[in-house]
């Protein structure tokens, strides 16, 4: 951690102890900017992890656990010519805004963190994190939403009911929401495992399409599927502009990049909502991998 940012780091508590006050009015000042600019793409990196408890990057199990690392590295990216926001909660989507990190920049919130990684309860996707209302009040430009579905866990329509709702209020704010779908399973061994064939991703993709009384304000946000050449049937489920998730971090970046190249051509793909491979690459390089994402654009 640079010199300047554990400076910052200090302010930062002290003015949340003494001036809390201090995060609404810099969010009021906040520079904003529309929400699909000129280029037409979308390069957001994701940073709500750690509020569903997942700190692991590749064999680093608590690497996200040091916030003051992780907004030293977002505030890098941020910088970086070409990268329109970020996505997290609002633990440090604040300690950025009161970074000074934000302006100009593209604020999305992340609405459900109830279901913590590897809990009993992790399907259990209630909507812990902001809510539209929030959204709205704060001048936030967005929010994203997790759908995992299990169609063997009974539950899993509850999360649907709750997601469909959700959506409704952010149309109703006319704010985009980004919805997430999965189709998941636990395995023998009760761990959660997502399916990434074309066919369960163009499933998830058909039902997030489908919820809710309108979905004038919907985006997608999906993963690459297992085989990239079968991406292009996947998203043909839907005309919903779509962006792509960055998923786990992998020993052979250039591969993920090829992935992401490939399904940045099909017509519905708006663009990235990447995290961890971008802020956490293998090689350490943040403004490198930034830099990397930004040209595939």
């Amino acid at each position: 951690m640079s010199a300047a940012l554990a400076r910052s780091v200090s302010d930062l508590v002290g003015i949340r102890a003494r001036q809390p006050e201090a995060i609404a009015d810099a969010a009021a000042r906040r520079a904003r900017r529309p929400f699909l600019g000129d280029r037409g793409r979308l390069l957001v990196l994701a940073a709500d992890h750690p509020g569903r408890g997942a700190l692991a990057v590749g064999d680093r199990r608590l690497a996200m656990a040091n916030r003051a690392d992780l907004l030293e590295r977002l505030c890098l990216a941020l910088e970086r010519p070409g990268v329109d926001g970020v996505l997290a909660t609002a633990d440090i989507l604040e300690d950025l805004l009161l970074l000074g990190a934000l302006e100009g920049r593209l604020a999305l919130g992340s609405m459900n963190r109830g279901g913590l990684a590897g809990a009993a309860f992790e399907l259990d996707d209630r909507f812990t994190g902001y809510r539209a209302q929030d959204l709205a009040r704060l001048g936030f430009d967005a929010g994203k939403l997790l759908l995992r579905i299990d169609y063997d866990d009974p539950g899993s329509l509850e999360t649907l009911h709750s997601a469909a709702r959700v959506i409704d209020a952010m149309a109703a704010a006319r704010l985009p929401v980004l919805v997430e779908p999965f189709v998941c399973r636990r395995d023998g061994g009760g761990r959660l495992r997502t399916d990434l064939s074309a066919d369960a991703v163009a499933r998830s993709i058909g039902i997030a399409s489908g919820l809710a009384g309108t979905s004038a304000y919907t985006w997608l946000k999906v993963p690459v599927t297992e085989d990239p050449d079968d991406m292009a049937r996947a998203l043909e489920a839907s005309t919903l502009p779509a962006v792509l998730l960055g998923g786990e971090v992998g020993a052979d970046q250039d591969a993920v990049y090829e992935k992401w190249r490939k399904s940045l051509r099909l017509p519905t793909v708006q663009g990235l909502v990447v995290g961890r491979s971008l802020l956490y690459p293998p090689d350490g390089d943040v403004v490198a991998a930034v830099d990397t994402a930004v040209g595939l654009l």
